[in-house]
């Protein structure tokens, strides 16, 4: 199946009900991995056991901004190819990755707590990520405030690429200021930082998440075609109905 073929719904939604139970299957294996590796992994010889939330920060701060990346893509496809199922994408990436930041926030503060003697410090990287989480609560409300679904798609399509600018400087800001927060520790070009015992349980945890990820915004996805199948069909009925 070539990929242009995925621009027709109905071939859209048969690709999904194949790949979803697959799709489901390998998320439950690698969170069955991941998790019990990460039971075993060692305390850190500083933060003790509270280590550990990294293995549900660090996955979830990487798919709050993964699922805008996708949301910009989408808008791409909106305003530049009209593609049909781009705002699809988009839409249903929204609360998906807005429950990914907003799980990056809390489990931030929980560790904070410890390392900092604060859940909260107004600094370059917690600030951009609590903006970006309200963008995606913007950007859902956006969604449900427009009633015409094509002038709702290119609205939001801006908005999200104006909002793209905030993920770099999520991503760069322990560089760019002096924060509490660590720099970059797994991804880096003299190699990670992070010991092997705790970076493998890590990178098993990532790829758990992001196949959750998948998982939720295809399903998601398929929801939203329906949605919109079952109110094109009630609006045929009403018009047909005010006709007689």
């Amino acid at each position: 199946m070539a990929l242009i073929d995925l621009a027709n719904p109905s071939r859209f939604l048969a690709l999904a009900d194949r790949v979803l139970p697959w799709l489901a299957a390998a998320t439950l294996f690698a969170f069955a991995l991941g998790l019990g590796q990460a039971y075993v992994a060692p305390d850190d010889y500083q933060q003790g056991a509270t280590v550990k939330i990294m293995f549900i920060h660090v996955p979830s701060a990487w798919l709050g901004m993964f699922a805008w990346g996708i949301m910009s893509l989408a808008a791409v496809g909106t305003l530049v190819w009209r593609h049909p199922l781009a705002d699809v994408a988009a839409k249903a990436a929204a609360p998906v990755g807005a429950a990914f930041t907003l799980m990056c926030l809390v489990t931030g503060s929980l560790w904070g707590r410890p390392m900092w003697g604060t859940y909260w410090v107004w600094d370059a990287r917690l600030t951009s990520v609590l903006v970006l989480f309200l963008m995606y609560l913007g950007v859902i409300a956006l969604w449900r405030t427009i009633d015409d679904p094509a002038r709702a798609a290119r609205v939001v399509a801006v908005l999200t690429l104006v909002g793209a600018i905030n993920v770099p400087i999520i991503k760069f800001s322990v560089e760019w200021w002096n924060t509490l927060h660590q720099s970059a520790s797994v991804l880096r070009l003299d190699g990670s930082t992070i010991h092997p015992a705790i970076l493998g349980p890590l990178v098993v945890m990532i790829v758990a998440f992001t196949l959750l990820f998948l998982s939720l915004h295809l399903a998601a996805m398929r929801n939203e075609i329906t949605r919109r199948r079952l109110r094109t069909m009630l609006m045929m009925r009403a018009d047909a109905a005010a006709g007689h």
